[in-house]
């Protein structure tokens, strides 16, 4: 049999290279061979300036508590998954990546999660929810982020709540009209706005089982009030002052209901009514909710 000594040639370099470039690959990714120390550890947290929730020394602090934390630790002790593991059940991490280099750096990883709401219920609870609907406890953290207040139970703040405000997320006038979410005791909605000294009640949520039908229908729901508190703010509020109701009642779609505050009932300030295209505005009516005092709206850095 004739051997053709030009392929078998190439097969065995081709062999040698293989098995050079594996060993370098392994080389190179367990530099624990060397006997190294950790020299430095690098924690990175993508978007620390924007949530707030989580610091270098906090991580650090996690890492030294749990006894993982590897500065000066021999490289080939270190493990990354379990530091990745330990970050990752921690309330406020999304993501965590932890890997070493062959110059004795440890790097870490880190996404925080991101909070869109902060729940404060009559029965105590004080969380927030993040943009997956998770629930995340209550920390030192402030910020701008809209509060929700009253007869909230966490199953509602997640079936319900968090429809509410990523739809008012969408909008950058609401985003920034609105400071507060208050749930009544039938779980009507109110909401408590920076402008004006008044409170909207908005009505109930849409209730369907279905998931994508209860999204749908909230959707059109929001949609559908807040563009009449729009034009209501545009052509009724702007004409007689930002402060001349207390509670504005949006509930019915074919009227808009408001009441007076205390310093405009008078001889001089006659029972009025205004038309905003369908809706009738009646300003003398005396429908009482139990809503929260509109001087002791919270502010949204509420400890």
């Amino acid at each position: 049999m004739k051997i053709n000594w030009r392929r078998t040639t190439y097969i065995v370099l081709d062999s040698i290279l293989a098995v050079y470039l594996l060993l370098a690959i392994t080389a190179f990714n367990k530099p624990e061979d060397k006997g190294q120390l950790c020299e430095e550890v690098v924690i990175n947290i993508s978007d620390e300036s924007t949530n707030g929730f989580l610091t270098s020394d906090e991580i650090k602090r996690i890492l030294v508590d749990k006894k993982l934390y590897p500065k000066n630790q021999p490289l080939k002790f270190i493990n990354p998954r379990s530091i990745e593991e330990l970050l990752k059940v921690t309330p406020f991490v999304n993501t965590a990546q932890c890997y070493k280099t062959e110059g004795g750096k440890v790097f870490i990883e880190i996404t925080q999660r991101t909070p869109i709401i902060r729940i404060k219920s009559i029965n105590g609870d004080d969380y927030y929810i993040d943009d997956k609907g998770g629930i995340m406890p209550n920390s030192k953290y402030t910020s701008d982020l809209i509060i929700a207040t009253g007869y909230i139970t966490k199953p509602f703040a997640r079936t319900y709540i968090t429809l509410l405000i990523d739809h008012i997320m969408k909008s950058d006038f609401w985003r920034n009209q609105i400071e507060q979410i208050n749930v009544l005791q039938d779980q009507s909605i109110e909401i408590v706005p920076r402008v004006g000294d008044h409170i909207v009640l908005i009505g109930k949520l849409p209730n369907h089982r279905n998931i994508d039908r209860r999204s749908k229908e909230v959707e059109e729901f929001i949609t559908r009030k807040l563009e009449r508190l729009e034009k209501f703010y545009k052509y009724g509020l702007s004409q007689v002052g930002w402060n001349r109701y207390k509670y504005i009642n949006i509930e019915f779609d074919n009227q808009i209901i408001c009441k007076r505050n205390s310093a405009y009932n008078d001889s001089q300030h006659k029972p009025e009514a205004v038309e905003i295209e369908t809706d009738s505005v009646s300003a003398d009516s005396t429908k009482q909710s139990n809503k929260p005092a509109a001087d002791n709206k919270p502010t949204n850095n509420q400890q």
